[in-house]
């Protein structure tokens, strides 16, 4: 090679490589090992009794830390259940005296160790299995395997988020073992290159079934965890499903951001959360026997996650914190293009979705979208803020869904990028862009976004991320599906039940503050017919027709029963005054959205228009 071709290459590289944002700046940096002489040895021993269903035990030993230093547990950016609510009996030893801890805050330990060296000891016990409606990242444990590792397992060192560790799992004989964490020649015991990694990793334990598939030279793992009354379901549709639909992921990015991908499918649990290279899915046996798809769709979503989110983060998410991460803007973006592709993954996988055709999905979206009256009052970017929230109030009387509306915004951005490129562009390249751009170090802003979309489509988004993104105006849809030769009708039409009965218009719920003798009243839309009687989110319910409230259930037994034009009488307080309010109660009215083509429309139009549908 000459030095002018050599000089080339080099510079070829180094251009992929700072686009990419590749971690890595020099090859030794791959070692997963770095060495660095202050950095502390860890290393885990998680135990789980023969016949305990109670909890399981964790051993953290640590050396070369300092003198003093902190342990904590992490807390979820979006899911903080609060672990340290589970963790007890917390005790120390060391070969070098008595090690000291005190409690600094809920979440976190200060801990003194003569010569940084210690054995961390204490046991875990999550909340027991109440229901099948529990959520599937919960950790658990029962005579026959369980959920653990993550957050809910593991303290880690605060100052020390990229050390090393390895995990040691001591299990009931025969339990079989499903994690992300990378494993050793020692089949029980597995290495995490960071902190990061290691509380990103659950470990689904006990008598699994297994499936293993490979997509782009990249392995899979779909580890099902079975309920011992399980029901039989087809499981090579339930398992072909998930391939096709990460043989289209991977195909749309062109490759695997992880090294292997294992799918954590738990029995009698429901939803799901993504991690980097591992997914929580709740499949409960009993749906799967009437449908082996029935979570292909919650699966694809989740997955998808690993790019949205894991990688292309928003700039406000990094790391680990044993604090509430902050809140961020760009949560319509992780979770409503998220939606957005599922469905999109799905149809190019040629796998049945909710709705049959992309036209009557993008109805139905946008009906639900019309059908709240937060999702036009509260802009994505607010509605970003207040996706996580725990305090009722934040909303007053809207409610919106940052899933919806960022699907929504997706769907628009997708057709002014093909029109702009006469097809030749979609949101595939803008999505492939934030890969580019926000999967290193650097987290993406809605600047980020609109920059990624203006950079594809060589046209200037400002004024719609303006008007749609940053501040609260009702999409004008058929302004921009008339580029691809669409256009929407919308009737609104009163709601039934599926046996046919009249929905009534209950957009309210309520909660019980800790301390409080009533519950709160939850207003969801200021066009309801509880907001047009004067009521307001915050309100302390009193009665309801008479019958005094003092609890959630009362309320929602109050509330419940009510049909069609029955009278509701409700006192609330508000504040030190009473105010009482009647009303017949309507019955819901609900938009209906139908995508039609428009006639007339012109060959281009009618071309992209084609690729679109098609979801291409």
């Amino acid at each position: 090679m000459t030095t002018c071709r050599m000089a080339v290459v080099l510079l070829l590289l180094c251009s992929s490589a700072s686009l990419a944002q590749n971690p890595f700046r020099n090859a030794a940096e791959a070692v997963e090992v770095r060495y660095n002489h202050s950095q502390p040895v860890v290393h885990y021993v998680l135990r789980v009794g023969p016949g305990d269903t109670t909890g399981f035990d964790v051993e953290m030993h640590i050396r070369n830390a300092p003198d003093t230093f902190q342990l904590a547990m992490m807390a979820h950016p979006e899911y903080d259940d609060r672990y340290w609510r589970f963790v007890s009996g917390l005790r120390l030893a060391s070969p070098r005296g008595e090690p000291t801890v005190t409690r600094v805050d809920s979440a976190l330990w200060r801990v003194a160790a003569a010569g940084g060296e210690s054995i961390v000891r204490y046991r875990v016990q999550p909340p027991l299995i109440a229901s099948a409606t529990r959520s599937a990242w919960r950790a658990f444990i029962c005579a026959t395997g369980g959920l653990v590792g993550g957050p809910h397992s593991f303290m880690y060192i605060v100052g020390s988020e990229l050390a090393p560790a390895h995990v040691k799992l001591e299990l009931p004989d025969g339990w079989d073992i499903a994690t992300g964490l990378e494993p050793t020649s020692d089949p029980r015991i597995y290495f995490a290159p960071t902190a990061v990694v290691l509380l990103d990793s659950p470990i689904l334990i006990g008598g699994l079934r297994n499936w293993r598939f490979t997509v782009d030279g990249t392995p899979h793992r779909v580890a099902y965890w079975p309920l011992p009354t399980a029901t039989p379901f087809d499981t090579a549709t339930f398992v072909s499903s998930l391939e096709r639909v990460a043989r289209e992921a991977i195909a749309l990015f062109g490759r695997a951001p992880y090294r292997d991908f294992t799918f954590l499918m738990v029995d009698g649990a429901l939803g799901g959360l993504e991690h980097a290279n591992s997914v929580n899915i709740g499949a409960p046996s009993a749906t799967l026997a009437r449908d082996a798809g029935a979570v292909t769709a919650e699966t694809a979503h989740e997955y998808f996650h690993a790019w949205n989110e894991v990688r292309i983060r928003p700039v406000e998410y990094h790391g680990i914190d044993y604090r509430p991460a902050p809140v961020s803007t760009g949560v319509w973006w992780y979770e409503g293009v998220t939606m957005l592709y599922a469905d999109l993954l799905m149809r190019r996988a040629g796998l049945r979705t909710e709705d049959s055709t992309r036209a009557g999905r993008l109805g139905a979206t946008i009906a639900r979208y019309l059908g709240s009256s937060g999702n036009t009052l509260l802009s994505p970017e607010r509605a970003s803020l207040l996706a996580n929230t725990t305090n009722m109030m934040d909303y007053g009387d809207d409610n919106a869904s940052v899933h919806v509306q960022g699907e929504l915004v997706g769907d628009v951005l997708d057709l002014i990028v093909r029109d702009a490129t006469n097809g030749r562009r979609s949101l595939d390249d803008v999505i492939r862009l934030m890969m580019e751009r926000y999967s290193g170090v650097t987290g993406y802003t809605s600047a980020g976004i609109e920059g990624a979309v203006d950079a594809v489509c060589g046209c200037r988004t400002h004024d719609f991320f303006a008007q749609f993104v940053r501040t609260a105006h009702p999409i004008p849809f058929n302004r921009y599906l008339a580029l691809v030769g669409l256009r929407s009708r919308i009737v609104s039409t009163p709601a039934t039940h599926a046996d046919g009965t009249p929905t009534p218009d209950l957009a309210v719920f309520a909660w019980l503050p800790a301390g409080a003798s009533h519950p709160r009243l939850r207003v969801f839309d200021r066009t309801s017919a509880w907001a047009k009687a004067g009521l307001h989110t915050g309100d302390s319910v009193m009665t309801i027709n008479g019958a005094t409230i003092t609890d959630v259930p009362g309320f929602r037994s109050a509330v419940l029963g009510l049909t069609v034009g029955d009278s509701v009488r409700i006192e609330v307080a508000r504040g030190a005054r009473r105010y009482r309010a009647a009303f017949v109660l309507p019955r819901l009215m609900e938009p209906v959205v139908t995508i039609e083509e428009t006639p007339g429309a012109t060959a281009k139009q009618r071309a992209l228009r084609d690729a679109w549908m098609r979801a291409r």
